[in-house]
């Protein structure tokens, strides 16, 4: 059976589905072919399920900070881990049926095939025992967590991964979490707020890719006041009546499941993409303009995860957009790079914005260093640990980026983005409103700290009259 279609998007992620939105504009010639189940990984085993894991885990982890506020209880509380993980996956399929809802429930069967695609070339696809010729084909398949072949065969019975995590019925006692990026320091910390005996391991000396050594140094020493956490080794596995003893370096720990965070690698495999005839990187992903997404001069574009690349929601729906527009319009739109930044959703949390640490060029460079001790509206929740730093350029004052580790920090990384965006300087972003007590006094404080260096170089010297603020209340009435 053969189909022709204007356009063919293959996977129903974020990427995919926003690709959709472009060609539809234009075209109603136009097919969607997913394989699996539909549902974004976002919303199915990505950012949705794990922040629901992460807010259950912190606030059972609240519960340490009760004595000194006069509350009395907190050692009889306990925690049902099955009642919890089935509150996950409740909220997960809400987030799910809400994807569905406004995306494919509304698609007949003329527009979303279900089945795996594969190439025979760049105009034909295979889905089951059917052809689609098309004009042009969008590649947006996704990534899937990475498990090292040798490793899944001889211990891959107790092996999870955040694809799998949430579809257990109740968490091990103890885990070993391999892999310290973003995914395994967020799961990590969250199990051991729930009750797991983790210990985390990474083969890097970087935390969560903190490449800040002051930010990676906090960061450390944070986290591990939680739970054991190993640096600098790979990580040898070997089975035992425990269930598995992995080693790292002089260092050994035995436990009952291996939680695996080494990486995701794009989804490319099924698509026969060597039928294309173009290059590949090591990674099996095609060559192509990180601009267009097109590959070679193929009318073949790539989005989302599928392009390699960390992930980010943002991104891979930004990149839908552009490969979707460019599949039906001779003349291309360019991805326009914004002000990279990450968060993790850790307590307290990390984030990266703007120019890295390892990037700049450190001559030319103002830092800032603000530590969250001192600060008023952090100390009041408990929160103060952690530190902020902040870059600017000397010569024009501009700033660049920042690194931090502390509380509420998704807010503060913002801020700073959009400062970095509007090319804003240190003295225009301070004549910004700020407010007392809150968080982002942190922020002024850095930026206070940054204006008065660079400041050197210049006269008359403004903002002089701010003073540092500390801890101390403000009176009534003031």
């Amino acid at each position: 059976m053969k189909q022709v279609f204007d356009v063919a998007i293959i996977g129903a992620g974020h990427a995919g589905l926003n690709a959709v939105k472009e060609v539809r504009k234009l075209t109603d010639n136009w097919v969607l072919i997913n394989g699996g189940p539909l549902g974004t990984t976002c919303a199915r085993i990505g950012c949705m399920p794990s922040k629901v894991a992460i807010h259950l885990a912190d606030n059972f982890q609240s519960r340490r900070r009760f004595e000194r506020y006069g509350i009395h209880g907190a050692d009889a509380l306990a925690l049902d881990q099955t009642s919890a993980l089935e509150h996950v996956r409740d909220l997960r399929d809400t987030f799910v049926d809400l994807v569905l809802a406004n995306t494919t429930d509304e698609m007949d069967d003329e527009h979303l095939l279900e089945g795996y695609a594969e190439f025979i070339d760049a105009g034909r696809l295979r889905v089951g025992d059917r052809e689609i010729r098309a004009d042009s084909v969008i590649i947006a398949t996704g990534a899937k967590s990475m498990v090292p072949s040798p490793w899944q065969e001889r211990f891959g019975d107790g092996i999870l991964t955040v694809d799998t995590l949430f579809e257990q019925e109740s968490l091990p006692k103890s885990v070993a979490v391999i892999g310290l990026g973003p995914i395994g320091v967020e799961i990590g910390q969250a199990m051991h707020r729930l009750g797991v005996d983790v210990t985390g391991i990474d083969h890097g000396k970087q935390l969560s890719r903190i490449p800040d050594p002051e930010v990676n140094r906090a960061a450390i020493d944070i986290l591990q006041r939680e739970f054991p956490v190993w640096l600098g080794h790979e990580s040898r596995i070997e089975r035992c009546d425990a269930g598995f003893r992995v080693y790292s370096g002089e260092r050994v720990a035995e436990v009952e499941k291996l939680f695996l965070a080494v990486g995701r690698h794009p989804h490319l495999g099924p698509l026969r993409l060597e039928r294309l005839n173009v290059p590949l990187d090591p990674h099996g992903v095609p060559m192509h303009d990180p601009e267009t997404l097109r590959i070679g001069r193929l009318p073949v574009y790539l989005a989302g995860d599928s392009a390699g690349g960390i992930a980010s929601l943002q991104m891979a729906a930004e990149q839908g957009r552009i490969a979707g527009y460019n599949a039906v319009h001779r003349r291309p739109r360019r991805l326009a790079r914004k002000t990279p930044m990450a968060i993790l959703f850790t307590d307290p949390n990390i984030a990266l914005v703007g120019q890295r640490w390892d990037t700049l060029d450190h001559d030319r460079t103002a830092v800032a260093l603000q530590r969250f001790g001192p600060v008023g509206r952090a100390l009041i929740m408990g929160q103060n640990r952690g530190v902020l730093r902040v870059y600017a350029d000397r010569r024009s004052h501009r700033i660049l980026g920042a690194a931090m580790i502390g509380p509420r920090c998704e807010h503060l990384a913002h801020l700073l983005a959009w400062a970095i965006e509007c090319r804003l300087t240190v003295e225009r972003t301070l004549e910004m409103p700020f407010y007392h007590p809150v968080i982002e006094e942190a922020l002024q404080d850095a930026l206070l700290e940054l204006d008065k260096e660079l400041s050197t170089r210049r006269q008359p010297k403004r903002f002089a009259l701010f003073g540092r603020r500390t801890a101390t209340p403000t009176p009534a009435g003031a």
